[in-house]
């Protein structure tokens, strides 16, 4: 394990260099909580102890500012309040909040610190605090992504809830006369010894004079009474309605809609345009020119979306290679020193190790985010303030562009954060903000929606990257002995961050994540290189970004190994592993599926992959049949350990649809570039999973993670391999480039 720190030492310099920094900074000053700005507003005799909790005379506020994707974080972070705060969710109202940088994501850091999610050193954990501490204060960054929120929210929000309790029950002793010690809480209220209840409402008055109890500690999980059980998460009746508002929904008086045409080659100019057939086109009121393309603002969506159509424009060329072939040939021709990202992890000597060798190349392709709810912005300009009412995940910032654009200062600018219907990555990116201020700044005076049609939403999404893997494995005496992995792409981070004003120092570590830290330490060989460029298409964060792409590489040409070297696929990957949390999960998946190393039978197979990303060991099971019409789905069984459960309920269901969105996109989808443009452009060429094709689901939580991790992206890596692994047991026929269409049918 100890070449593993070679990669912390690579990434971001902080060694020294960081602690350094931690000390100028001050440690105090770096653990000091930021100011609660929800005293700015507060009304008079409401009391708010932290920014998380409000109470007023009718009501209790927990406020949730972590960006719903539908991924449950607003019960979520609710129910990690109300289980300190003593309340039931039905006794609550919730909110997003305003932006503020006291919501920073105390956690989205610790990736960055260079050290693999599963080392719990005492090194690792000072690095990382000297590392958030640093990046707290320089830019202390709210944000939704990484799967952070729950580890981001675990600690503090349930600190939340703790201080806001003992606060008021301080205030129900001085009310009443009776000592704390002697006080109770439950459902909202404090417990007199007698059995009188004084509702926390009723205490908000005194309550709000009172210093907020920050000493206090934490409830044991053994009596818990809302985390750690099912739960009803909070949106569920809205949902289930169709009564639940995201940002598509939103409407207020005098609004007027709006679309956008720009050019469908990403970063591409727009040299010229006619709009004189739209501008008589019914309900159209303007049309506006906008950075890099044409607005139009009409009555309503559909009016808008006729006459953006009718608009002709003269595009410039895509400032990367137009055609698809040319960006495999660009990738193909990266594997040098030149381009060298990091030579991520060094075990043993690949080169020197005994065995007989197997060789292979795996590509994944570009993809879509393609959420469900176009991406949308609703923005009122006027010369006093900016209001924007839309789902994102860097709230924040994008009230910074805005301000940007429309000349005011940043504290009159004030993002209103609604529910998002899908984001994959999407909507931690700014354009569609920018281009609803822009044509917002034009029309002061009158709110304007934005949104994409799902054509333009296709041809203007910053997919996932583009991935070429070529590997070397080795096998002697029925084991696995070495494993060669090269990877070449592009620098996701680079380019989402380049389009947020910053430089990345460094190698872009997600270029290798999720095989430089695949915990296999049994393994006495292994070698993982990456190797960047920046010149293909823009690319930004999709759902698991780098570990996608990466354990579909690392796990196929394991199991090609474990193969041609006679073993059982799931016994050989227990035996490589060296971490005891991924040995018992690959241990429990094997238990709920009854594998026992028998042949199915003929035309039947089972698939076996490992995925460690963002903290979470996670093994998936896919059984397959080959059927005269093609591979048909039969079941699949996965296990993880995200340490504490939260949900039990949610975690399951993020657990299916995460396995459904990863074998779904293995099996359908790609974006491809002809003269530059995207040549998918709606949901017909980029098919999710049926229903009719999806298999029974079987998931296991397991809980002996020591950290508490996020589970929305690391169902996905594992499916993708375990699907391929299956095909191959079914059918002999290795398929090692996604989609998987494109070499087998399914049914």
């Amino acid at each position: 394990m100890a070449s593993i720190g070679k990669i912390a030492r690579r990434s971001f310099v902080i060694g020294s260099a960081a602690i350094a920094g931690g000390v100028a900074f001050g440690v105090y000053a770096a653990r000091r909580p930021f100011d609660n700005p929800v005293l700015d507003d507060l009304a008079d005799g409401a009391a708010s102890f932290n920014p998380w909790v409000i109470v007023d005379h009718e009501n209790i506020t927990l406020v949730a500012p972590h960006a719903d994707k539908g991924q449950g974080i607003f019960s979520a972070q609710a129910a990690l309040i109300a289980e300190e705060l003593d309340v039931d969710l039905d006794q609550v109202e919730i909110s997003f909040g305003m932006p503020d940088k006291a919501y920073y994501n105390g956690a989205l850091t610790d990736a960055l610190a260079g050290y693999p999610l599963y080392d719990n050193s005492a090194a690792a954990g000072r690095v990382r605090g000297v590392l958030g501490g640093i990046v707290k204060l320089a830019f202390p960054m709210m944000t939704t992504g990484g799967s952070s929120a729950i580890p981001d929210s675990y600690d503090k929000l349930r600190r939340a809830g703790a201080t806001a309790r003992e606060t008021l029950k301080l205030a129900a002793s001085q009310q009443s006369g009776v000592p704390v010690d002697q006080l109770r809480t439950t459902r909202g209220a404090v417990i007199l010894p007698g059995g009188t209840q004084i509702a926390y409402t009723a205490l908000a008055s005194l309550a709000a004079t009172i210093a907020p109890v920050t000493d206090t500690p934490l409830r044991d999980p053994q009596d818990w009474k809302i985390v750690g059980k099912p739960q009803q998460r909070v949106d569920m009746v809205g949902k289930v309605t169709g009564t639940l508002d995201y940002g598509i929904d939103f409407r207020t008086g005098g609004m007027l809609h709006a679309t956008i045409k720009v050019n469908p080659r990403q970063g591409g100019t727009m040299h010229s345009y006619d709009a004189s057939a739209a501008e008589t086109m019914p309900g159209v009121r303007k049309i506006l020119p906008i950075t890099g393309g044409v607005a139009v603002v009409a009555d309503n969506t559909w009016r808008a979306f006729q006459a953006a159509d009718a608009i002709v424009c003269d595009w410039g060329d895509a400032p990367y290679p137009a055609e698809q072939d040319a960006h495999w040939e660009h990738l193909a021709g990266i594997f040098n020193a030149d381009h060298l990202n990091a030579e991520a992890r060094v075990e043993g000597d690949v080169d020197t190790a005994e065995g007989e060798a197997i060789t292979a190349e795996y590509r994944s392709p570009y993809l879509a985010h393609a959420p469900l709810e176009p991406l949308n912005a609703t923005i009122l300009v006027t010369d006093d303030r900016v209001d924007i009412w839309t789902g994102h995940q860097i709230q924040m910032m994008a009230e910074q562009k805005v301000a940007d654009i429309t000349g005011h200062d940043v504290e009159n600018v004030h993002l209103h954060n609604m529910f998002i219907g899908g984001s994959f990555g999407h909507r931690l990116e700014f354009d569609f903000v920018k281009q609803a201020a822009e044509i917002a700044n034009q029309m002061r005076g009158t709110a304007i929606q934005m949104t994409y049609s799902r054509e333009e939403d296709f041809a203007h999404d910053f997919p996932r990257h583009i991935t070429m893997g070529r590997g070397v494995a080795k096998h002697k005496d029925g084991k696995v002995t070495a494993l060669d992995v090269q990877i070449a792409g592009q620098s996701v981070m680079r380019s989402q961050m380049g389009r947020m004003g910053f430089n990345l120092p460094g190698p872009d570590t997600q270029l290798h994540e999720g095989a430089w830290d695949a915990p296999m330490f049994n393994l006495p060989n292994l070698r993982v290189r990456s190797y960047r460029t920046e010149a293909l298409a823009p690319v930004s964060s999709w759902r698991a970004v780098g570990a996608g792409p990466n354990v579909f590489i690392y796990e196929t040409l394991l199991d090609e190994a474990i193969h041609a070297a006679g073993a059982d696929p799931l016994h050989e990957r227990i035996r490589l592993m060296g971490h005891d949390v991924s040995v018992k999960v690959l241990e429990a998946v094997g238990d709920m599926c009854g594998w026992n190393g028998a042949n199915l039978g003929e035309n039947r197979g089972r698939g076996v992959a490992y995925g460690f990303s963002f903290g979470v060991a996670v093994a998936t099971v896919v059984e397959v049949t080959n059927t005269p019409a093609g591979i048909r789905l039969d079941h699949v069984w996965l296990a993880a350990d995200v340490g504490k459960v939260i949900d039990p309920v949610n975690l399951e269901n993020i657990a299916q649809g995460g396995t459904v969105f990863g074998l779904g996109h293995a099996i359908n989808c790609e974006i491809t570039y002809a003269d530059g443009m995207a040549e998918q452009s709606n949901y017909h060429a980029h098919d999710g999973m049926r229903m009719w094709q999806c298999p029974p689901i079987t998931f296991r939580a397991l809980q002996n993670n020591p950290v508490i991790r996020g589970f929305g992206e690391p169902p996905v890596p594992p499916s993708a391999p375990a699907l391929g692994n299956a095909i191959f047991a079914a059918t002999g026929q290795r398929i090692r480039e996604m989609p998987f269409n494109k070499h087998i049918a399914f049914v």
